[in-house]
Parts: C-alpha cells; structure tokens; sequence
C-alpha cells in the first residue's frame, strides 16, 4: 500500500527537516473537531491513540484550548508529532508518549477522554481488543472516547468505497480490515464502555463514542 502520508522539508534555522503530511488530515480535521468540542466539551484531558502525523494533535489542542492534548504513538513516528508541536506553539498539546497498545501497563494513569483516528483498521484485532481493554483501564467513571473511521454494521459495508477500502487493507494484511460497530460493541462491553453516539462523517466515515460507565 502507499503510505498514508508525505514527509517534506521544513526549515527549522538548523537545516531543513522532515514533517509529515497526511492530505487526509487536512480534510477531515474540520469536520472532526466540531464533534470534539461537543464530546468533550467537559474534559480536562484527552488522550490520543495513535497521533500519526501531529496534524490532528495541534488542530484539536487550539480548537480545544480548555484542555491538555495529550500525543501518543510508536517511537517511529515521534520525530514528526514533534516537529507539529514545535511549529504550533501551544501550550496545551504534550511530547507524545510511546503507546503500544498491547503493552501493559500504559504509560499514563488516567484520562478524562480519548480519540483515535483511522487506526483501528490497521490494527490487528487483537490489538483492537487490547485498545478497548486498555482504556477500560485508564479512563474515568464517565469519560467518552471518540472513534473516527470507516466501519461496517452488521456484516455489512456502508457504502461501495469502504468495501473497496477493505479489500485493498485486507490483500496488504489479511489482519487488517475495516471494523464493524457490532464487533466493537462487543469487546467495549468487556470493560464497561457502551456506544453513546454513532456520527455520520463525510467521505463515509464516522464517529463512534464510547463512554465509560459511571460510578
């Protein structure tokens, strides 16, 4: 598959160096942050699974000034997340922290939300379920997390180009694969969370919010 995004060169005084750009970001981050505010419009902090460029970070901590935004993601892709938050300048947006899923403990305590965006179809189902299991864990009596993506509902694809999409992400990695809301209802139910919301998106995506359950 080609990647997801392009890295091009920025001047930094110091020599010029890579920051990555997802064309997709830069579509989906208006359309998305209306939600968020919404969502979260009472959270103090929002833990980010799989920040991937920095592109979504820094567009949500300004849009968003009256919490912390916190960045995650593998090793790999710190040097980009970090060169957003440099050129952004917020005060309200933190250094990623290395998040594998899979791995316990996770390296914050707890957090009042979270997001992740278009990751969950490239991730393993096991590491779906670890995704759902760790935030059990971490978010507070009440807190929501925001799922953004393409997903299918019972068995069943919402519209042609997700099909297409699914295909493609499943001859890349047979574990790969567009999730369906049932699916994921399923393994939430395990640490409590329950389907708040399901948000429809442009380009056939949508949002799915998550909240843990009170007391």
């Amino acid at each position: 598959m080609a990647e997801i995004w392009t890295r091009y060169d920025v001047d930094s005084g110091a020599g010029n160096r890579f920051k990555p750009f997802a064309p997709a970001c830069e579509r989906n981050k208006g359309s998305i942050l209306e939600v968020l505010r919404r969502v979260f419009a009472d959270a103090a902090d929002v833990l980010e699974i799989g920040s991937g460029t920095g592109q979504h970070a820094v567009c949500f901590a300004e849009g968003l000034p009256h919490l912390v935004w916190r960045t995650s993601d593998l090793p790999e892709c710190h040097a980009g997340i970090n060169a957003w938050i440099d050129d952004a300048g917020l005060d309200n947006v933190e250094r990623p922290l290395v998040l594998d899923v899979t791995r316990r403990p996770w390296p914050i305590a707890s957090a009042d939300g979270a997001f992740s965006s278009n990751c969950a179809h490239y991730m393993h189902w096991p590491e779906v379920e670890a995704m759902f299991g760790g935030l059990a864990q971490v978010l507070v009596p009440g807190a929501r997390f925001a799922l953004y993506g393409p997903f299918a509902r019972d068995g069943r694809h919402t519209s042609a180009s997700n099909a297409s999409f699914d295909r493609l992400l499943r001859a890349h990695d047979p574990g790969f694969g567009v999730r369906d809301v049932r699916d994921l209802e399923r393994i939430a139910a395990d640490g409590a969370m329950t389907l708040e919301e399901d948000v429809a998106m442009p380009s056939n995506n949508r949002i799915l919010v998550w909240r843990r359950t009170p007391g």
